[in-house]
């Protein structure tokens, strides 16, 4: 916990990415009261002189808050549809939340062409330097209700991992439902051991079980890897932690929390 500490304290920009596990309660609806929290935390670290981007997953989970009836609904036109709604509601929370730190935010929708287009990635860059650099903090998400599977990126995990090489960032931490990465997976195998530092992600995928994503999230452990994959040779490490763990970006800051660190390569 020393070292995440450490880690942190060392990096001034820093992504961070909120999955939509953290951002649901049990019943599926929006964790307003999440949002707030994390909110004064990254104000605490961009007082500390930090800047901070934020990817945030949620559109879905807050298009079914506001349109309770399409809950059931699997058609993907509907999930869309669902995701414009939600997007908008998300983001007014996020507003809600960050304009009670006197912070504005801006808000950012990608596609998977976006990064392959040289012009395109360069505005992005262009955008996300200067909201920055202007104290704003940008939050990013795919834009879920245009994107087809050829154009779309598929996870939030490997979209951070983009935004971070895009952003030459120092640090990205991804917030999940779990402490970090586990040999196994710890809801159902209790000898389950954890991973504190991953140092060669081809050693770590030999000795892990990697299982399937949950309810409401598109990754899992699986996405989590192919970030750090992605990151780490551009010299970017990777903080894998809990969202759900009450304080969690100022307990890691603290040093009071753990998380598993995929270390930059070299």
């Amino acid at each position: 916990m020393e070292e995440i500490e450490k880690l942190i304290k060392n990096s001034r920009k820093i992504v961070i990415k909120i999955g939509s596990n953290t951002l649901a309660k049990d019943d599926g609806t929006q964790n307003t009261e999440f949002m707030a929290n994390f909110a004064r935390q990254c104000r605490a670290l961009i007082d500390q002189g930090k800047q901070i981007i934020l990817v945030s997953s949620g559109a879905q989970v807050s298009g079914v808050s506001t349109v309770k009836e399409w809950a059931r609904k699997k058609d993907v036109h509907f999930r869309q549809a669902l995701c414009a709604i939600g997007q908008v509601e998300l983001m007014a929370q996020w507003r809600k939340a960050f304009a009670t730190q006197k912070l504005h935010i801006g808000q950012l929708l990608l596609t998977k062409d976006d990064f392959g287009h040289d012009l395109r990635s360069l505005n992005i860059r262009n955008t996300l330097f200067t909201l920055v650099d202007e104290g704003v903090v940008p939050i990013i998400n795919e834009n879920d209700s245009v994107a087809i599977e050829e154009f779309s990126i598929g996870d939030n995990d490997n979209l951070s991992a983009q935004t971070a090489i895009l952003w030459s960032a120092d640090l990205l931490i991804l917030f999940s439902d779990i402490d970090g990465v586990y040999t196994d997976n710890p809801k159902i195998n209790p000898n389950a051991q954890f991973v504190e530092k991953v140092e060669s992600i081809a050693d770590l995928r030999k000795n892990i079980i990697i299982g399937t994503t949950n309810a409401f999230g598109t990754g899992g452990i699986e996405t989590k890897i192919q970030a750090a994959e992605k990151v780490t040779p551009y010299g970017i490490p990777l903080l894998l932690a809990n969202g759900s763990t009450e304080n969690i970006l100022e307990n890691l800051a603290n040093g009071n929390a753990r998380g598993t660190i995929f270390c930059a390569v070299e």
